[in-house]
């Protein structure tokens, strides 16, 4: 990967809808050429998808939340089928700590989140916290060296 591949990921990470023509202007290549670097790094796997970043608010899902959850390593597998069934489910990360997983969740009400929470007991230990406000919303990564 070189400095244009990164300006056509820090391009695309901006504006996944961005055209060839404005691409390879910025990067003072031929939009063929870009077209043929954009699909080596999805053939590589470095660009894994394109998304439209949707505001869970404005559908109605006022509450998001992150719960911590101790879920016993022979119990993951199951476990792992239930959090990819949940649409509710934006993110589940196995991560270290007293919790072995971290997911990150979306509800219309607290009583819904409270059910959630009720079911995901059945895998283990939670621990929740509702989010108030974000002022660093997600993003892309830094490719610049």
């Amino acid at each position: 990967m070189d400095d244009i591949d990164r300006k056509i990921l820090k391009l695309l990470q901006e504006n996944a809808r961005m055209s060839l023509k404005t691409i390879a202007e910025s990067t003072f290549l031929s939009s063929p050429a870009v077209s043929a670097r954009i699909e080596k790094l999805e053939r590589d796997g470095v660009i894994s998808g394109y998304h439209a970043l949707v505001d869970p608010v404005k559908l109605g899902y006022h509450i998001i939340a992150f719960i911590n959850l101790n879920v016993v390593p022979e119990d993951k597998p199951q476990f792992y089928a239930y959090a990819e069934s949940i649409p509710n489910v934006m993110e589940c990360n196995c991560v270290t700590g007293e919790y072995s997983m971290l997911m990150k969740v979306a509800f219309q009400s607290t009583m819904e989140l409270d059910i959630f929470i009720g079911q995901l007991q059945k895998f283990g230990k939670t621990n929740t916290q509702i989010v108030f406000s974000t002022h660093v919303g997600p993003r892309g990564i830094d490719v610049e060296d």
